[in-house]
């Protein structure tokens, strides 16, 4: 690592400190990404959208080798993800590409939704925004088929629980 050329790395975070690494590197000057993927989770009483890390434990740093053991000695950091005991450099497209993905509006996000048999739903995204019809079944965690009456004839489609609302 050239000692002023800035490059990216993982580190390997304790469990469930993404976000408190994050604010600690970021409060001492250090460039650092954490994708967030927002999710819908329910509970037995409520439904909400919560902001999870896209990759559970890592954070992506772009340093140089003088901010190297600063990041290094981080509470809640483990270690650089290496390879035969080097720290492997990211290359910049795979951070640019990730965070590509997390600006797709229409990315598909994991839905923890109980639908059942006989819910009545509406397509809130993709192609078929705005059609409402009954679930018919459950295939699998991330996808339903659905019955859907549409210019006289009914249609059943299998579309990702993700895209669906319940009404």
């Amino acid at each position: 690592m050239a000692e002023n050329v800035k490059k990216w790395y993982a580190l390997y975070i304790k469990s469930r400190w993404e976000k408190r690494v994050y604010e600690d590197l970021q409060s001492k000057g250090i460039e650092t990404y954490l994708p967030l993927l927002k999710t819908l989770k329910q509970w037995s009483d409520r439904k909400k959208w919560v902001e999870e890390p896209l990759f559970r434990s890592y954070i992506f740093v772009n340093i140089t080798l003088k901010e190297y053991y600063a990041t290094l000695k981080t509470d809640g950091v483990v270690r650089f993800i290496t390879f035969q005991g080097k720290a492997v450099p990211i290359p910049p497209q795979q951070i640019e590409a990730v965070k590509a993905y997390l600006d797709e509006e229409d990315r598909i996000f994991p839905d923890e939704t109980d639908y059942q048999p006989g819910d009545m739903v509406e397509v809130v995204r993709g192609p078929m925004r705005g059609l409402s019809g009954m679930l018919v079944e459950v295939k699998g965690k991330q996808r339903v088929l659905v019955e859907i009456e549409n210019i006289g004839k009914h249609l059943i489609i299998n579309i990702p629980k993700s895209i669906l609302k319940q009404v």
